[in-house]
């Protein structure tokens, strides 16, 4: 199966180089051509000649806008996609953005997955992912030999859709684990805590989660795991939630806490900066507060 990549970006870039080392050649598009080599691809000149010149195609973008512009543009999927070859959308998309999409290409007798992806750089580094997939089943099980090089668990979560759905529930507890995280530790600082014992006190009792399990308790140490989300993707992340609810009927009060911590980050000049930077937004504006100093030499 020839495999195509549109986006080696952060995420992007990890996952082809993950298929790359497995001995597998990948075709590959970003706006960055540095971004393709450095994942060991092949340099395509358009994300339609990714689409003519593979079997599968995988797409690693920001959002629904640029997954839309790349799929329906000129020169993009929907304009070579051939009967038979499968798109997977790795992003954190709108679902009804994934669902029309998934009926244009049906349309040309090209499937569609909707693949949103868990675990972080580090785990696409090392291709530990968590895949929820929402489309056809039987797609699935084709595409699963190429999503198994970089992922160690991959959920059929349901028709077109569902797999941007289960993701956008994901990020949402995500946001609400790491930003009340996030000032529970600042208070910690504050309150003149060892945030060791800290830790292992929330590790050993119901506060527990992910930021506090792998965020930090290397945050605390001056180590922000940089390389994952941003900021500005979190706060997107959590927008995208709020939109999905809404359409539901489903009312979100909590929804305000990410809102706010990650929209700070963003006011403040974190935007750009992985989302565990939002403890250093909360602590500028309890002081000036950081987790972790450079002890003097």
């Amino acid at each position: 199966m020839r495999i195509g990549f549109v986006g080696l970006g952060n995420m992007g870039g990890r996952m082809a180089a993950c298929v790359v080392r497995a001995g597998q050649k990948v075709l590959g598009y970003d706006v960055r051509t540095e971004n393709v080599t450095a994942a060991g691809a092949k340099v395509a000149g358009s994300a339609g000649e990714v689409t003519g010149g593979s079997d599968i195609v995988l797409l690693s973008l920001p959002d629904s806008r640029i997954v839309e512009a790349v799929v329906l543009g000129e020169d993009g999927l929907l304009a070579h996609a051939r009967p038979g070859q499968i798109v997977v959308d790795l992003s954190t998309a709108a679902p009804d953005s994934t669902t029309r999409i998934h009926g244009l290409l049906a349309e040309r007798g090209a499937a569609y997955l909707d693949a949103g992806i868990s675990g972080g750089a580090a785990a696409a580094e090392t291709g530990a992912l968590t895949l929820m997939v929402g489309g056809d089943a039987e797609v699935l099980d084709r595409a699963r030999p190429v999503l198994d090089l970089f992922s160690a668990n991959v959920f059929h979560c349901g028709p077109s859709g569902a797999g941007h759905t289960v993701k956008l529930l994901n990020n949402f507890l995500n946001a609400i684990a790491l930003s009340a995280t996030a000032e529970v530790m600042v208070a910690g600082k504050k309150a003149g805590l060892d945030l060791e014992v800290l830790l292992a006190v929330l590790n050993a009792s119901s506060g527990v989660n992910f930021a506090t399990l792998n965020r930090f308790p290397k945050i605390i140490h001056g180590d922000y795991l940089k390389g994952g989300l941003t900021n500005t993707l979190m706060l997107k992340d959590v927008n995208l939630y709020v939109e999905l609810v809404a359409r539901l009927g489903v009312a979100s009060p909590n929804s305000a806490g990410p809102l706010a911590s990650f929209g700070l980050a963003r006011a403040l000049g974190y935007a750009d900066e992985i989302s565990n930077t939002v403890v250093d937004a909360i602590g500028d504006l309890s002081g000036g507060v950081r987790l972790h100093t450079e002890e003097a030499p």
